[in-house]
């Protein structure tokens, strides 16, 4: 004969309610109070109630007690009284709870724990909530309200809540929606596929919306720090997390007597034309973001003063006898190793400690290159906002552009303020606000003669040369050594008096080693290897 499954038995954890679980007499049963309530569920069988309850609350206990006991025989209460003397206190309630859970034995695999939090005070409710969702009690949450109608009277109903978000998809889907869009948010709404660079954001998001800690942001110049820092800014706003405003500057703009004074104030007659107080930005900051961009160019006394007002949140303005308040979160930017300023006692190190909790290194654009496509529709955009018109680009000047934007020749040294400012330029020349492909060739030949290397404004005339004779187009898709060699050949070419003289230039050396030779014959295969021919070349026509 088969054995009969064992029941699992249903355990409630509740607190007494010293004000709903009240009432006296017959009357008391016309009255809905939720810890009879529970009991009383047609589709819940309560096995056991701990009902827990204040010293002050013994008599109400025994009442709710006995009262269970007539419309719920089957229900075990056991009463427990827990020293809290005042249950509006936090610490006390939670301590207490926190013992007492702490001393029970739990049986999952035969029982089911429900934790009643409908009555008791909103900390113990609260308390309750935090011990089930740190697992500390192994269950779930129940909740009862009045019934509405005759239909459920003074039982009135009960719903349970598992904590376990899994299990609640629609709740889930809203929670990982929000951090997409948090993500999208930081990004400026960019589409990025740069797998590293997406983790670091989605790092950012995680520590901005959890964290009041310094952030500091690193990396080359123009890569992003500043955008980053603002939107960072924005999307705590957005969430609650700051009330006071984004103050933000550029640590290389100090100098000398009016660094401390800017960012610390100052009092009236401070220094020679100090005629007034000056708060400084440091105290325009209490409550929000202060965003220090190039941090690592603070002076030894700024370094000192903005150490103190991170760790105490006072500061000492100039002139000032009384210490000034302010509440900030810091975020740093610099592009500079403050490990190594620090080796050459340029930075802090006790400074340097305190800002870098959480370090982030924001990549040089040439490092994303599967980036620069939707960073340049994002460009495009704000391109097309500025001149208040519609830019877009033909799909052959598109490709083209990215065929150069992602090469090694493109050496983006200023990263996004470059490619921010090469948009910017092809979309103000594209007539109609169609960009095409004679626009791209002049921009990328203008990006090419900022990115030169210094020492090379010789080859730059030659460069121009090639572009003059095949056209910027052509030339471009050159290797480097082939457009030095040709630039050269292009050079000889217009200064001889024709092919042959040209080829007895260009051919000195290993035309003595020939029996044969054939000077011109060599040229023009040469020049055919580019598509040109000695007229293109010297604006004359053969021998």
């Amino acid at each position: 004969m088969a054995q009969k499954a064992k029941t699992r038995r249903t355990v409630v954890i509740g607190m007494l309610g010293t004000t709903l679980d009240t009432g006296m007499g017959s009357q008391r049963w016309t009255r809905w109070r939720p810890t009879v309530s529970l009991c009383q569920q047609e589709d819940l069988l309560v096995h056991r109630l701990e009902l827990l309850h204040p010293p002050q609350a013994t008599s109400l206990a025994a009442v709710i007690q006995a009262d269970i006991a007539q419309v719920s025989p089957e229900t075990q209460v056991r009463l427990t009284s827990l020293p809290i003397r005042d249950p509006w206190n936090l610490e006390e309630t939670y301590g207490a709870l926190l013992d007492h859970v702490r001393a029970q034995s739990f049986h999952p695999e035969e029982e089911d724990y429900l934790v009643h939090i409908t009555t008791g005070t909103h900390i113990a409710q609260i308390c309750m909530f935090l011990l089930v969702e740190s697992r500390l009690i192994p269950g779930r949450l129940v909740q009862t309200s009045p019934g509405k109608g005759k239909e459920h009277g003074a039982v009135g109903t009960h719903a349970i809540i598992d904590l376990d978000l899994s299990n609640y998809d629609t709740l889930a889907a809203r929670f990982r929606r929000q951090q997409r869009e948090g993500l999208s948010f930081l990004k400026s709404g960019i589409d990025t596929h740069n797998a590293a660079f997406n983790r670091l954001i989605e790092r950012i998001e995680q520590v901005a919306v959890q964290s009041r800690a310094p952030l500091l942001l690193t990396g080359p110049t123009g890569a992003g720090k500043s955008q980053l820092a603002k939107r960072i800014y924005a999307l705590k706003k957005a969430r609650n997390q700051v009330a006071g405003p984004f103050v933000d500057l550029n640590c290389a703009t100090l100098r000398g007597d009016g660094a401390m004074s800017t960012l610390f104030g100052h009092v009236k007659g401070a220094f020679t034309g100090a005629v007034g107080d000056r708060p400084g930005l440091m105290r325009q900051a209490n409550g929000g973001v202060l965003f220090l961009d190039e941090i690592g160019e603070l002076g030894a006394d700024e370094q000192a003063m903005l150490l103190r007002a991170l760790e105490d949140k006072r500061f000492l303005p100039v002139g000032a006898d009384k210490e000034a308040e302010s509440d900030f979160q810091l975020i740093a930017g610099t592009n500079r190793d403050l490990q190594l300023d620090v080796e050459r006692g340029r930075f802090r190190e006790d400074l340097l400690a305190r800002i870098n909790l959480w370090t982030f290194r924001l990549p040089a654009l040439r490092e994303r290159p599967e980036d620069i496509a939707p960073n340049l529709q994002y460009e495009l955009d704000q391109a097309s906002q500025a001149l208040g018109t519609r830019v877009t680009m033909s799909k052959e000047a598109q490709e083209y552009f990215l065929r150069f934007a992602t090469s090694p020749e493109a050496r983006w040294s200023g990263n996004f303020r470059d490619l921010n400012a090469a948009v910017l330029r092809m979309s103000t020349l594209a007539a109609g606000g169609r960009m095409t492909r004679e626009v791209v060739d002049e921009e990328l030949e203008r990006l090419r003669a900022q990115w030169r290397p210094a020492g090379t404004a010789a080859t730059s005339g030659s460069e121009d040369v090639l572009a003059e004779v095949m056209g910027p187009a052509r030339a471009a898709e050159l290797d480097r050594f082939d457009r030095v060699q040709l630039a050269d050949v292009v050079s000889v070419c217009r200064s001889a008096r024709s092919l042959s003289d040209a080829g007895r230039t260009l051919f000195a050396q290993s035309r003595a080693q020939k029996k044969s030779v054939n000077d011109a014959d060599r040229l023009r295969k040469y020049l055919a290897r580019f598509g040109l021919a000695w007229s293109d070349v010297s604006g004359r026509d053969a021998e």
